[in-house]
């Protein structure tokens, strides 16, 4: 009697604990039931380069991998924690009195991921042309978006598109909206500042960089405000493929009644460049050097491919185009 009392004990208190075993469970499956649901409320599906990326509907720890995705963030409201630079320079004056504290997670060619891994992201952004080979490092840090930058090289409004689609992925549209309103808003008033002035003359775009010259092609970031403006181009710029080298023996394909010049500075020999071209007897023939109309500008600006480097783009053709004699 006494075996079978034990017998009765001890399959009673088996059942007690199988049952909150099966109850814990069925818990437990409820709340990851649960947290996945919120999880997918809580995020919204991107397709980008590489596949499609689940992105915060909530996005506060962005690291950019370019300065054109800074530029974007920030034209839309979100201020990343983190970028890196492009063309072994610092972040662009243009962009210093909006950075507040943003880090430097190194060039954007090649970022830094152990320091990315510290700064724990919720959202990274870049390109593929420069990060797909680190894309699952980079996805095993925080879901990862890369635009596929050189998708449409044609286009000549490609950095607008890449606007709008940072725009999507922060969930930022109505913000985007107004950005385009006050870039079209500029663009009015400066076609009106300048009239007919420049009606039947040409604005020459000349890059001095890696050790060459070349000529900026029509559908760029700085001639496709050069378009939106009606401001016609030489015909030896419009071109639809990468900016090409120009020899010093046709040097008259770099003319214009304009002439804007970027010259890379830091580890580039650009700015050594254009000066020794300046001493060539065929640059001094050139109609813009004759008229004075030769203008430098800051790279930074006219390749910086967001809207704040617009509007400084922008700026620079009012002081030039209008406010110059």
């Amino acid at each position: 009697m006494k075996r079978l009392l034990h017998r009765f004990t001890y399959l009673l208190l088996l059942g007690v604990l199988i049952v909150g075993i099966v109850v814990a469970c069925s818990q437990n499956n409820s709340q990851n039931l649960s947290d996945s649901k919120q999880s997918r409320e809580d995020c919204h599906t991107i397709q980008h380069a590489l596949g499609e990326t689940c992105v915060s509907n909530h996005v506060e720890r962005l690291i950019t991998l370019n300065t054109a995705s800074l530029g974007n963030a920030i034209a839309l409201g979100v201020t990343p924690i983190g970028s890196t630079f492009d063309y072994y320079q610092p972040y662009p004056d243009y962009l210093k009195d909006k950075l507040k504290i943003v880090e430097n997670m190194g060039d954007s060619v090649q970022p830094n991921v152990e320091r990315i891994t510290l700064f724990e992201p919720d959202l990274i952004t870049g390109w593929q042309m420069h990060h797909a080979s680190i894309y699952s490092q980079l996805s095993n840090l925080a879901p990862t978006v890369l635009y596929d930058w050189k998708g449409n090289p044609s286009s000549q409004h490609y950095w607008k598109e890449y606007f709008n689609f940072m725009a999507k992925v922060l969930m930022k549209e109505e913000a985007a909206e107004r950005v385009w309103n006050q870039y079209n808003q500029r663009i009015e008033q400066l076609k009106i500042a300048l009239g007919d002035r420049y009606s039947n003359k040409t604005i020459s775009v000349v890059i001095f960089c890696c050790g060459a010259m070349h000529l900026s092609r029509e559908n760029s970031f700085s001639g496709s405000i050069l378009s939106d403006l009606g401001l016609q181009r030489p015909e030896s710029q419009k071109i639809d493929s990468p900016n090409i080298p120009v020899s010093e023996e046709r040097l008259d394909s770099v003319d214009g009644d304009v002439m804007f010049v970027m010259a890379y500075k830091v580890r580039d020999t650009g700015e050594h460049d254009f000066n020794r071209i300046q001493q060539k007897p065929l640059w001094q023939k050139l109609n813009a050097v004759q008229q004075n109309h030769v203008y430098y500008v800051d790279s930074s600006k006219w390749r910086g491919k967001n809207p704040f480097a617009a509007a400084a783009v922008i700026d620079d053709l009012y002081k030039y185009l209008v406010d110059t004699p």
